[in-house]
């Protein structure tokens, strides 16, 4: 399927499902949403793993020429890349994803949480934005959890598990946006509930559960948050390896080098 046709594919997915109630807002969701359903199912081939487009480098594979090479249309990482560098370099260019991040982590601040919290909701979306969309928040607590305290990557991880069940006491009601997604009966698997009754059990549920009611599911368009705002927490709470994130001896240094090469961002 070409751009064109995705795009035309997705706006017809998506006028079938409009109705007069809808806000502006809502109807935006449900583009996105078409959008990302059809992408899910295409199979897109890395830009890395492309055959015979240069003249050297790389190394000879049974079909070819294959290559690890910076993407031309995205900016070179640093040697030593830092998240900053990975939030501007990676994470922002993905501009509804990247400010729903900003915007979660601004709530945050605005509420008063900690900042090890305020971390959490700016992360907690991560793997969403960089890497992959399943099971998000076990991906996002492995990618985070040698840099981070124990605490913040908890409520990473089960912040994905919580958001499908009501809390009262937090103020926290299931996501009208999921009854739209999933249907009035869905019900998540089993590990998600079983992994959100652990949660709710744990010393640092609190924690988790506070990254799902800074989770912003609709966005403020007059609410203009910098990255550059968090860069005093991210300074206090995220364990900058010297040789930078990737190219140091973490389990997960493999997952943020694989981000540096673009073929699963684009």
């Amino acid at each position: 399927m070409t751009q064109e046709e995705l795009v035309a594919e997705a706006l017809r997915i998506a006028a079938a499902g409009v109705t007069p109630q809808m806000t502006q807002q809502q109807k935006d969701d449900l583009l996105e949403e078409s959008f990302m359903s059809l992408l899910d199912r295409q199979s897109m081939t890395p830009f890395f793993a492309r055959v015979g487009q240069h003249a050297a480098g790389g190394f000879q594979g049974s079909q070819g020429q294959y290559y690890m090479h910076e993407e031309p249309r995205l900016s070179v990482m640093p040697a030593k890349p830092t998240l900053m560098d990975y939030f501007r370099k990676r994470v922002l260019l993905n501009k509804r994803a990247g400010t729903h991040l900003l915007q979660s982590a601004a709530l945050a601040m605005k509420n008063g949480l900690p900042d090890k919290l305020v971390l959490a909701c700016l992360l907690h979306d991560i793997a969403v934005v960089v890497h992959v969309r399943c099971d998000h928040g076990y991906y996002g607590a492995q990618l985070i959890a040698p840099y981070v305290d124990e605490e913040t990557a908890f409520a990473v991880q089960y912040h994905q598990a919580l958001r499908f069940y009501p809390d009262a006491a937090y103020g926290y009601e299931y996501p009208e946006l999921y009854t739209r997604a999933f249907g009035e009966e869905y019900a998540p698997p089993a590990y998600v509930a079983r992994d959100a009754q652990f949660a709710r059990n744990h010393k640092w549920y609190e924690a988790a559960r506070l990254v799902t009611t800074n989770d912003l599911y609709s966005f403020d368009p007059d609410m203009n948050v910098q990255i550059e705002q968090f860069e005093d927490i991210i300074g206090r709470c995220f364990r900058q390896p010297e040789d930078g994130l990737g190219f140091d001896a973490s389990p997960a240094s493999h997952m943020w080098r694989s981000i540096v090469w673009p073929n699963n961002f684009l």
